[in-house]
C-alpha cells in the first residue's frame, strides 16, 4: 500500500482542512495513531459502525476498546495486534479474519489494513482503514451452507446411484414365489404375518432355495416399502474390506480409501437391510453388528463419529447357525437377536410338485431376458425334470432351464442332457444306493470337470451351480473334493 506523508508530529489538525473532507467522506472506518499507538484521528464512519466518538478515543489506546478481545471472546494482546505491529516494523498488513469490538458490547467482522505513515522517510505513524464484512460473512456462510447441502445430495445420490448399478448387474430376474405346495403355503403365510412388523428375520435354507427373494417379498409387503432394500453377501468379501462395505470409511482410513464411502447401514437408512451368508461375518464383525441391532448406530471406519440408523434388518443363511454357535464360531448373543422370528425356506427336492409351475414362470422370464419363444416342455422333459435331484435348488433350476432354452431351435423344451446326466450319475453308482452327498459330490466333481475346474468368474462352476465362489470351495473342502495334481 502506498505510504501516507503528514507532519513531523501527527495529531488531529494535521488532517485539516483540505484531507478532512476527504476523510469525513468515505464509507470506510479510518484510524490515526502516533508512534505510541494512541488515537489521533477518529472519521464518522468508524464512530458509527463502533459506537465509540471522536473525543472518546482521541489520546487513548484505541485496542483496549474496539480490538481487545478475539471473536470467541479470548484474550486478544495487544503486541499480537496487525496494527500496532505495522508500528513496529513499517510493514503494510490486511486482515479479514477479525473482530472489531462495539461500545456496547457487540462485536462484527471486518476486513482491515494497517499501512505506516512516513515524512521525509521517517515512520510518524499508523492509519487503519476497515469495513463492516457482516453481510458479506453472512453470505459466505449461507452458501457455505448451501454448497455442502448440494454435496451431501449429490453424494448421496451418488452412492446410491452406484448401489443400484450393483444391484442390476447383479439381479437377472425375478422368479417370484412360485408352487402351490404346502410348504410353499406355510412360507407365504409366514411372510405376511411379520412382513408389516419391524422384526428382525432369520432365513434359513440351503443354496439356491430363494432366501433373496423371501427377504425382497418381506420388504414389499412392509410400511417400509418406499424406502431402499439393501443387501449385501457376506460371502463376497473379504474380512478386511467387509467392515468398510458394511459401516463405510472415511478418506485414507486405510490404503486405497481414496475418497469418503457410505456403507450400506447408512445407505438402508428409514429402509431394510438384507445381510445374506450372515454367517460369514467375522467375530469382530458380528460385535459390530450386535452394537448397531442394539444402539442404532456406528462408526464408518476411521471416524469416531457416531452416525444413527434406523433400519429393519434381515439376515439369511445356508448354515446351522446354532451348531456355529456352539463351534465358536458364532456370537450366540448375536444368534438370539437375529432368530426373533426364523422362516426356513425349503429345498426343491422336498416340493417337487410345484417344479411344473416353477418352470413355467421361469420361461416367462427367460424368453424376455433370451428373447426366445419357448412355449413349454414336452412331457417327457417334465418327467425328467421332477426325478433330477436338484442339489443346486431352484437356481441350478434356472441355470438348466436357461442353458436348454439357449440350445433349443424349437418352442418346446426336451432336456436331453439331463437324461444323460441322470444316467451318468445311475452308472457311476453300480446300482447302490446313495447318499444325498454322495450325489452332491458327484455332481459337484462332473460341473468342475466340465469347466476344466475353474470355480470363479461367469462360466465357472460357481455360477453354474449357483453358490458363491467360497461357499462351493467350503463344499468342496467337506465333501473331499481336490483338483487332481
Amino acid at each position: 500500500m502506498t505510504a501516507i506523508n503528514l507532519q513531523q508530529k501527527t495529531t488531529h489538525a494535521d488532517f485539516l482542512p483540505e484531507n478532512q473532507l476527504i476523510l469525513n467522506a468515505v464509507s470506510e472506518g479510518i484510524y490515526g495513531f502516533d508512534l505510541e499507538g494512541n488515537a489521533v484521528f477518529i472519521n464518522p464512519a468508524a464512530e458509527k459502525m463502533t459506537g465509540w466518538k471522536n473525543q472518546e478515543l482521541l489520546g487513548k489506546n484505541i485496542h483496549d476498546c474496539h480490538h481487545h478481545s478475539h471473536n470467541d471472546g479470548s484474550h486478544y494482546p495487544q503486541e499480537d495486534c496487525p496494527i500496532y505491529s505495522t508500528l513496529k516494523d513499517g510493514v503494510a498488513r490486511e486482515i479479514s479474519h477479525e473482530v472489531f469490538w462495539r461500545k456496547d458490547g457487540s462485536s462484527f467482522p471486518v476486513h482491515y489494513t494497517s499501512t505506516a505513515v512516513y515524512k521525509d522517510g521517517v515512520m510518524m505513524g499508523v492509519v487503519a482503514i476497515f469495513r463492516d464484512i457482516s453481510i458479506q460473512k453472512q453470505t459466505e456462510q449461507s452458501l457455505r451452507q448451501a454448497l455442502e447441502q448440494v454435496q451431501a445430495l449429490s453424494e448421496k445420490l451418488s452412492f446410491e446411484n452406484q448401489y443400484l448399478q450393483l444391484e442390476l448387474a447383479d439381479r437377472t430376474g425375478d422368479v417370484g414365489i412360485s408352487g402351490s405346495s404346502n410348504q410353499i403355503s406355510q412360507l407365504i403365510q409366514q411372510i405376511k404375518l411379520v412382513a408389516n412388523t419391524e422384526s428382525t428375520v432369520l432365513i434359513s435354507g440351503e443354496n439356491g432355495t430363494g432366501k433373496e427373494l423371501v427377504a425382497r417379498n418381506l420388504h414389499r409387503l412392509s410400511n417400509r416399502s418406499d424406502k431402499p432394500l439393501v443387501s449385501v453377501n457376506c460371502a463376497a468379501f473379504s474380512a478386511a474390506l467387509l467392515e468398510s462395505e458394511l459401516f463405510g470409511h472415511e478418506k485414507g482410513a486405510y490404503t486405497g480409501a481414496t475418497s469418503r464411502r457410505k456403507g450400506r447401514f447408512e445407505l438402508a437408512n428409514n429402509g431394510t437391510l438384507f445381510l445374506d451368508e450372515v454367517a460369514e461375518l467375522t467375530l469382530e464383525a458380528q460385535s459390530k453388528l450386535l452394537r448397531v441391532i442394539q444402539e442404532q448406530e456406528f462408526e464408518r471406519v476411521g471416524s469416531s463419529q457416531t452416525i444413527k440408523v434406523d433400519i429393519r434388518l434381515i439376515t439369511a443363511t445356508h448354515h446351522d447357525l446354532l451348531k456355529r454357535v456352539e463351534q465358536g464360531l458364532f456370537r450366540m448373543d448375536l444368534y438370539y437377536r437375529l432368530n426373533v422370528f426364523p422362516i426356513i425356506v425349503p429345498p426343491l427336492r422336498n416340493r417337487l410338485s410345484d417344479i411344473p409351475e416353477l418352470v413355467s414362470h421361469l420361461i416367462q422370464e427367460l424368453n424376455r431376458k433370451l428373447g426366445k419363444k419357448i412355449s413349454k416342455v414336452s412331457q417327457r422333459g417334465m418327467q425328467k425334470l421332477i426325478k433330477h435331484s436338484w442339489p443346486g435348488n431352484v437356481r441350478e433350476l434356472q441355470n438348466v432351464l436357461e442353458r436348454e432354452m439357449i440350445l433349443s431351435n424349437g418352442p418346446v423344451l426336451e432336456f436331453g442332457q439331463l437324461t444323460t446326466e441322470s444316467q451318468t450319475q445311475t452308472s457311476s453308482s453300480s446300482g447302490t444306493k446313495q447318499t444325498l452327498a454322495e450325489i452332491e459330490k458327484a455332481h459337484i466333481l462332473k460341473i468342475l470337470k466340465q469347466n476344466q475346474w475353474r470355480i470363479s468368474g461367469v462360466t465357472g462352476a460357481a455360477a453354474i451351480l449357483g453358490m458363491p465362489p467360497s461357499t462351493l470351495r467350503s463344499r468342496m473342502s467337506k465333501l473331499g473334493i481336490s483338483r487332481p495334481i
